[in-house]
């Protein structure tokens, strides 16, 4: 009985190292983070990341934003949950209706010195991680307010804001743009590193 070749050719299949070696030292290929050796079968259905990596993706793919609007920022990030401008492909749609359910909180419009401890119960509400985008000059320095005795001189006093997002009142596309960068941010960032610690 004669054996099937193919058989002999799979019992002797080594595995590929996924480092190659350019003059003493390993390179790995992009998106490889480990060293282990995949069988060259597994090549197309395996993918080595970090722990860090993975919830770092999920968390900037699904945030969840406060419905916060004081004033008229808040009609400018209205407009970018609508149809025209889509949150939707950033993962950002969802505009929750109570802090316990949010992870980030976007500040939009003018805050007073009398809004200024609700602003930062909500916050101190929302489960970490938790983030913040300062939408508007009103926002990030008081805007036209500023120097006013009723309005906060930039809520960077009271609450850690990861992102600036500046204009008077800033577009729809802008705000996006700092949901963008703070994506960016969330990729950085490491399970043994909280926001609580900045």
């Amino acid at each position: 009985m004669t054996e099937d070749p193919s058989a002999e050719r799979a019992r002797n299949v080594r595995p590929i190292p996924m480092l190659t070696q350019i003059g003493g030292r390993r390179i790995a290929p992009e998106g490889a983070e480990g060293t282990p050796e995949i069988p060259f079968e597994l090549r197309q259905n395996v993918m080595i990341a970090s722990v860090d990596r993975l919830v770092n993706w999920g968390r900037k793919s699904s945030l969840w934003p406060m419905a916060f609007g004081l004033a008229c920022c808040a009609i400018e990030m209205m407009a970018a949950g609508a149809a025209r401008f889509d949150l939707s492909r950033f993962g950002a749609e969802v505009f929750r209706p109570s802090p316990r359910q949010a992870d980030l909180m976007i500040v939009a419009g003018t805050v007073t010195i009398k809004m200024a401890p609700a602003v930062r119960r909500i916050y101190d509400q929302m489960a970490s991680p938790k983030w913040v985008i300062a939408m508007g000059s009103c926002t990030i320095a008081g805007g036209p307010f500023q120097g006013s005795y009723s309005t906060v001189p930039g809520i960077d006093n009271f609450v850690p804001v990861d992102v600036h997002v500046p204009g008077c009142p800033p577009r729809p596309d802008a705000l996006i743009w700092g949901i963008m960068k703070l994506q960016e941010k969330i990729e950085t960032e490491s399970l043994y590193r909280t926001n609580d610690g900045r």
